[in-house]
């Protein structure tokens, strides 16, 4: 170090001379969220540095693949990353090691790829990763740093190549025989077809009439409340009874008529309720939508920001695996937090079910197990729910199993004929994991009174219940997730972005927390799977996904496994483009005529911002207008007004006041419907 210098010169000139003679090592970065967290532990001596994402992708305007030279990726750097990649590239320069910390998946493996590019002195580059950002993490990755894994590498470029090809190959075909701009996807098509799949089958679906028969019953010597409980038919001469029509319930209440009930059986059953596995990545889309109402693009976000703060470890993996020194701090906490009675008597580990587990993380848990959600500043309301969801989950996975009786009885009703009734009761004995969670232990309690064999019983009440058969339940974001993942369509970091695209592209909409599928998706995906069957078949994108995995595992190379894809792609693409006719979207008439030309009626129709009005004489009459609809029983909060949906100008839709302009409230949120 050059002492006269310092003492002698300016201030910038001493902190300039003493950055370049003290050894300065590179640590690259995706995010600055990361970046200040690493910051906050590591030594001076390190300069970290965050890409803001990828820095270098494909081009945005061209195919930018040469398919007919082992279709070779262009490369080219992201114009709005000039800057960032300038500096990695000056930095690079003066660092005597560059370490590439970006995330330990497949989409952190390239951005890694594409920075060490950029650098000209390989020699300077390591490869370290954490599934925590946490001193002791960081300091063993810095320890013991590696390579860049190519075959992580390969596979998402893989992954990156096939569905450029799929999308800039049939969305030009979709434009000449649908509507133009219109987009297709490798996987979101295949999800818009699950959604519109469904949607045929609630659409096909008959209902068939039934009816339920419940006897209301008490204790005769117990004048409380609590000798009170239903039991619901379920025999007749040791059949099972199925009471199709009212006709037949009304000669089933008539042979009941004046019968004398006893209680025939009394079975009494401990069940041990045992915790579910650690979150993975697709398990905390679910619970969050259930129990949050999260989004999966909302979970995602949320999670990235808890791990970038060091508060979870990596949230995107498919095990359910915990390390051995986590368990241990987690069975430390138990026993200290709960007593030793409520720590399950061996440690567990969880095996991940799903087929999916290309990358072999931990489950998802806090990175320090003692820290309750009411200890950790800075967390906003979403960060704060999101956190508590995982930290009762890894508590969960080590504690005891909640103990249950469950009681079943059988009530015999004698009259000229013999009809057996049912009445099931459940009663928590021990409550173990449950303690976490209160609410959900007391929902699931369903008490009997105490009953013995041949005890006579008063009945107070006979009713009988119309009921139907309910079509198949749409999906939420939740069940959908779980469809796709029991199918092995997509991988658990898709999920989010391919949900979030199918809405935008206007194929599927959210109504009331589930997915229908537009007028517009269901003739996309009825042409895509008419022409190619094969490409859009659930079996086959899934084959696809394992031929990824093989790749990110070593077992296959990836230019083969896009081929073996393309060629027969292309080859049926020639013979759709030539032979296919063009398909015309559905529309829905509203019953009114077009204002404009007073011939044409009006329609609704699914544009590239949503649901919008226009004259069915379109081109020759060009009116349109916005589209609304009216909500029954929402009011206004403000004024008391009808409420409507309306968009935003790239298609969001929001709720607002029918009596705008005058009245100028509107929110994300749907108001509370008012009871009648």
């Amino acid at each position: 170090m050059d002492t006269k210098c310092v003492q002698g010169g300016s201030p910038l000139d001493i902190r300039f001379n003493i950055r370049n003679a003290i050894s300065m090592d590179l640590i690259i970065v995706e995010s600055p969220t990361k970046s200040r967290t690493l910051g906050g532990f590591l030594d001076k001596k390190y300069q970290i540095v965050a890409t803001m994402g990828h820095i270098i992708d494909l081009p945005k305007n061209n195919l930018g693949i040469e398919v007919e030279n082992n279709f070779k990726p262009l490369y080219e750097a992201l114009a709005k990353k000039k800057e960032v990649i300038s500096q990695l590239k000056k930095l690079g320069k003066e660092a005597e090691t560059i370490y590439l910390a970006t995330d330990p998946d497949r989409e952190g493996e390239a951005i890694s790829w594409h920075v060490a590019g950029l650098m000209k002195d390989n020699k300077k580059l390591k490869r370290i990763t954490f599934h925590e950002i946490t001193r002791t993490a960081i300091e063993k990755a810095l320890a013991s740093p590696g390579t860049i894994n190519m075959q992580l590498v390969n596979a998402q470029q893989a992954r990156r190549v096939l569905d450029r090809l799929v999308g800039y190959k049939l969305s030009p075909l979709l434009w000449k025989k649908v509507r133009r701009g219109l987009s297709a996807g490798r996987v979101q098509s295949v999800a818009v077809r699950l959604i519109a799949d469904k949607e045929k089958e609630i659409a096909a679906f008959v209902p068939e009439e039934y009816w339920n028969i419940v006897a209301e019953l008490k204790k005769v010597d117990d004048t409380s409340a609590k000798s009170v409980f239903l039991a619901k038919l379920a025999k007749k001469d040791e059949k099972i009874l199925k009471v199709k029509n009212k006709a037949e319930a009304d000669g089933v209440l008539k042979e009941l008529n004046g019968a004398y009930y006893s209680v025939l059986n009394v079975e009494k059953k401990e069940v041990l309720q045992m915790p579910v596995s650690p979150f993975r990545t697709s398990t905390l889309q679910q619970k969050a939508s259930q129990s949050l109402g999260f989004s999966s693009k909302r979970t995602m976000q949320v999670a990235q920001n808890l791990y970038e703060q060091g508060i979870i470890t990596y949230h995107r993996t498919d095990s359910t695996l915990l390390a051995q020194e986590a368990i241990g701090k987690v069975r430390e906490y138990i026993k200290m937090a709960f007593g030793e009675k409520y720590l399950s008597s061996e440690p567990r580990q969880y095996k991940t079910n799903s087929k999916v587990a290309q990358e072999a993380h931990e489950a998802i848990r806090p990175t320090e197990m003692s820290k309750k959600v009411e200890n950790i500043e800075g967390l906003d309301r979403d960060g704060q729910r999101l956190y508590e969801l995982i930290w009762k989950r890894t508590m969960a996975c080590q504690m005891k199993e909640a103990v249950w009786e469950n009681t079943k009885v059988d009530v015999e009703a004698r009259t000229t004929r013999r009809y057996i009734f049912q009445a099931e009761g459940k009663r928590l004995i021990f409550d173990g994991w449950l303690t976490l969670y209160p609410k959900v232990k007391d929902e699931a309690l369903e008490t009997l009174p105490k009953l013995a064999n041949s005890e006579e019983l008063k009945l107070l009440k006979l009713n009988s219940e119309q009921k139907f058969t309910l079509p198949p339940a749409r999906f939420n974001e939740a069940s959908l997730i779980k469809a796709l993942e029991k199918m092995g369509i997509g991988r658990p970091s898709t999920y989010a972005p391919t949900i979030s695209l199918i809405q935008l592209r206007q194929y599927v909409e959210k109504i009331e927390g589930l997915f229908h599928s537009t007028a517009l998706g269901t003739t996309v995906v009825d042409f895509l799977v008419k022409n190619f069957p094969k490409l859009f078949d659930y079996d086959f994108t899934a084959q696809m996904e394992d031929e990824l995995d093989d790749i990110a595992n070593g077992k296959r190379e990836w230019v083969p496994v896009v081929k073996e894809f393309y060629d027969p792609m292309a080859t049926k693409l020639k013979s759709v483009e030539k032979n296919a006719e063009r398909v015309a979207v559905p529309t829905e008439k509203t019953g009114e005529k077009c204002p404009e030309c007073k011939e044409g009626d009006l329609v609704i129709r699914v544009g590239r911002f949503g649901k919008f009005i226009s004259c069915a004489r379109f081109p020759d009459c060009k009116y349109t207008a916005p589209y609304i609809e009216k909500l029954e029983n929402v009011k206004c909060p403000d004024c008391g007004g009808e409420v409507v949906t309306r968009r935003t100008h790239k298609g969001k839709q929001f709720f607002g006041c029918a009596n705008y302009p005058k009245c100028k409230w509107a929110s994300w949120r749907k108001p509370v419907p008012v009871k009648n």
